[in-house]
């Protein structure tokens, strides 16, 4: 009796201090704990086996992948088929064809492309300029000085250059600088046409060499480059027969740093 008053107030005393004796086993103070944390590992245990991966299901899904890309080819194909049995064939063909006669009608007797391919024209033209040409108002009026024409090499510079040289037949641009009848010279740099010197902007310096006089025949002009010391032009192989003119020279397109056409007039 007296060990049971004993025991009870040392209990009595612990629990007034706030101490508090640790269990010896999780397992014995809380069963049903450990019961969850085994239960909690069987499920991850389970996760894991369900995220290992399957090489049938692989296989499945590439037999799904590759049947889904062959009805693709074949839904084309039938796409295809069906536009081919159709009208709009012949509509795109129509539509087709009356472009590109369009274009070339365009091409070839109204305004053309033209590529600049050295430094002859310069300042007035740099190399790799594409500038238009215009091909109809050589029909209806007559060539003046000072206006950039494009031209078919004349017999004289085929000659000078040779048959055989690709620049015999590759187009040329150069400046009218005398018409029919007009005496033109070249003298101490400067041009002079009937005895007048010319106020020439455009060039790039004074020609360094001496020309003439000579009179522009009948049916012909004469055409000068702006880079007078570094161009093959008229003053080299003669006169330029009209028929030889494609077109006038109205304006650069590109780069666009150098659209318009300052110098063409």
């Amino acid at each position: 009796m007296k060990n049971l008053q004993q025991i009870t107030l040392l209990l009595l005393a612990t629990s007034a201090s706030g101490f508090h004796i640790a269990p010896r086993s999780a397992t014995m103070i809380n069963p049903y704990k450990s019961k969850l944390s085994d239960n909690q590992f069987q499920r991850q245990s389970e996760t894991r086996v369900f995220e290992k991966p399957d090489s049938k299901s692989q296989e499945n899904d590439e037999r799904l992948d590759d049947n889904a890309s062959e009805e693709k080819g074949m839904s084309w194909l039938e796409s295809f088929k069906e536009w081919w049995r159709s009208d709009e064939p012949i509509e795109d063909f129509e539509t087709y064809l009356a472009s590109l006669t369009f274009a070339l009608l365009l091409r070839f007797l109204i305004v053309e492309p033209r590529y600049i391919p050295s430094l002859s024209m310069y300042p007035t033209f740099d190399v790799g300029d594409q500038l238009a040409v215009e091909k109809v108002t050589k029909r209806i009026r007559p060539l003046n000085r000072n206006e950039v024409v494009v031209f078919n090499p004349p017999e004289t510079f085929k000659q000078f250059v040779g048959e055989s040289n690709k620049k015999a037949k590759e187009a040329l641009i150069k400046r009218i600088v005398a018409v029919e009848g007009d005496i033109a010279k070249v003298t101490g740099g400067k041009l002079y046409i009937n005895g007048v010197m010319q106020d020439e902007p455009f060039t790039a310096e004074e020609a360094a060499y001496e020309f003439g006089p000579v009179k522009v025949p009948p049916g012909c002009v004469l055409v000068l480059g702006d880079n007078r010391n570094h161009s093959l032009d008229g003053h080299i192989w003669g006169f330029l027969p009209k028929e030889n003119v494609i077109g006038r020279a109205v304006f650069i397109y590109w780069p666009p740093w150098h659209l318009g056409n300052g110098g063409m007039y």
